[in-house]
């Protein structure tokens, strides 16, 4: 069964780059965001600088991808919220097992996220249009939802695979015992 974690393997560099675009869209999104926010307070003061009227319409929709989107990131990472208070008083494959049920029950969250969001996104918010750029559908409100999803789906495969992948590769705890 350990040959099959080496092809595996291989998948790993598609999950980095797919890890540093979405880390570089985060990033380029808090740079919007700050220059955004910045323009608006400062405008709101110099009556030179214009102080546009979508600036808080359009921070709280960045704000909302960085979110959801950075919640995906710390998947990746192994970062994300979780209860370890009983690890080191479990047995080591009590507390494996518990890894693998708790990466399919996010798994099973992006899978929701991606599929019951995007119907959300292009049901609900095809219709209706920001209020303070007419011209723009809020399907651009919602769709951070089912974006999270499908890359939390896709670095939860990757955690999955590393912590069944740990049941046949022993620690070096374990090994030395």
């Amino acid at each position: 069964m350990p040959e099959i974690f080496q092809k595996l393997k291989k998948a790993d560099a598609v999950y980095d780059k797919m890890y540093k675009l979405l880390m570089l869209i985060c990033k380029l999104l808090l740079i919007a965001d700050i220059c955004i926010t910045t323009e608006s307070v400062i405008g709101r003061f110099v009556l030179v600088i214009p102080d546009p009227a979508w600036s808080e319409e359009i921070v709280l929709i960045l704000m909302s991808y960085m979110a959801v989107l950075s919640a995906a990131l710390a998947i990746r990472r192994n970062a994300h919220i979780r209860m370890t208070s009983f690890d080191r008083y479990l047995p080591k494959k009590v507390v494996k097992t518990l890894d693998v049920v708790a990466d399919i029950a996010v798994l099973i969250l992006g899978i929701i996220m991606l599929v019951i969001g995007m119907q959300y996104a292009l049901q609900v918010g095809a219709k209706g249009r920001l209020v303070s750029l007419p011209k723009v559908s809020k399907f651009w409100q919602y769709f951070p939802i089912p974006l999270a999803g499908f890359f939390m789906i896709v670095f939860e495969i990757e955690q999955v695979t590393k912590h069944i992948e740990a049941f046949f590769i022993p620690d070096d705890k374990e090994a030395k015992a």
